[in-house]
């Protein structure tokens, strides 16, 4: 239990600080990716995997790993390239996304980093929608791709976006929000999109960003522009992913709570990360809830929830 609480303590003051760490691994060539090591429970030698009748072309098996029938995805083939080959030489990156546990089968794991979100960048605007990154970073003068893991289950195994019909009929959304915005914020073009399909049969009018320091320019616009006392005259609640390029969420509601204009504002904190660290993180930095992604009717029984607490 000690040993839990102070990894818990030694993770929680890099809330606030704008900070992560990244595990580094390589695909195919020479070529450099990272995951958020949040979300990585262990790294292991390739074990012997078994193949599914039917099953997604991207999973290369399943394996038995603690307990535990895990499916072990090829990122190489996720993401456009060739499989990966002589697998058990190879590494399965254990990690858990959107409730889930999924196992990603790399080339190569390396080191982890110590890294500053504001040196995380959003991908280069040409990379198009049919890109698989959400950020791009340097390390060593050499460039480290972070991919878009979110897109890559939906692929696999496409996410219901859809919102209990008792919830969706009744109106009081809608009602107590009048012309208020919910706010999206959320590096993953495909969660941002989900979030947005989830709200829209509520009635819900929403504005999108891309990342943390989008969203605070933004909100920091319309309550300056729009509000005479605070943003909540314009916007109903804002929910916000954690891991975003340039601004992580955890930073992005310290920096709104610290703000006299956008402090009365409710954010809930929506992401694939999950565990006790963010219960600790979120009380630090003053977020009114968190949310595992993705399930549509707790998203919307939360974001009632606040609305309705205006």
């Amino acid at each position: 239990m000690a040993g839990i609480l102070d990894s818990v303590n030694q993770r929680t003051q890099l809330v606030g600080q704008n900070r992560l760490e990244l595990l580094l691994f390589r695909l195919k060539g020479r070529q450099r990716f990272g995951i958020n090591v949040f979300k990585v429970r262990e790294v292991l030698q390739c074990p012997p995997l078994t193949n599914m009748p039917k099953s997604n072309a991207l999973i290369r098996g399943v394996a038995h790993i603690r307990g535990q029938t895990i499916s072990v995805i090829d990122m190489s083939l996720a993401v456009g390239g060739p499989p990966i080959e002589d697998i058990q030489n190879c590494f399965v990156v254990i990690a858990e996304y959107n409730r889930s546990v999924q196992g990603f089968l790399v080339s190569a794991v390396e080191r982890i980093v110590n890294m500053n979100w504001e040196k995380i960048m959003p991908p280069p605007s040409g990379a198009g929608r049919y890109s698989y990154l959400t950020a791009v970073t340097e390390i060593e003068n050499e460039l480290v791709e972070i991919l878009d893991v979110e897109k890559i289950l939906n692929e696999i195994c496409p996410i219901n976006t859809e919102v209990s019909a008792d919830i969706v009929s009744d109106g009081e959304m809608q009602k107590d929000l009048g012309e208020r915005i919910v706010f999206i914020a959320d590096d993953s073009a495909v969660a941002r999109n989900q979030v947005k399909r989830a709200l829209e049969p509520l009635g819900v009018q929403t504005e999108l960003a891309k990342n943390g320091k989008e969203a605070l320019i933004r909100l920091r616009e319309i309550a300056e522009m729009d509000c005479v006392n605070n943003v909540t005259e314009r916007v109903g609640l804002l929910i916000s992913d954690v891991e975003m390029p340039e601004m992580d969420g955890y930073t992005l509601t310290a920096e709104i709570k610290a703000d006299p204009k956008l402090a009365p504002l409710h954010v809930i904190l929506h992401t694939s990360l999950s565990g006790v660290f963010n219960q600790a993180m979120i009380q630090k930095v003053g977020a009114d809830d968190f949310i595992a992604k993705f399930n549509p009717d707790e998203l919307a029984a939360a974001v009632k929830k606040w609305v309705h607490c205006d």
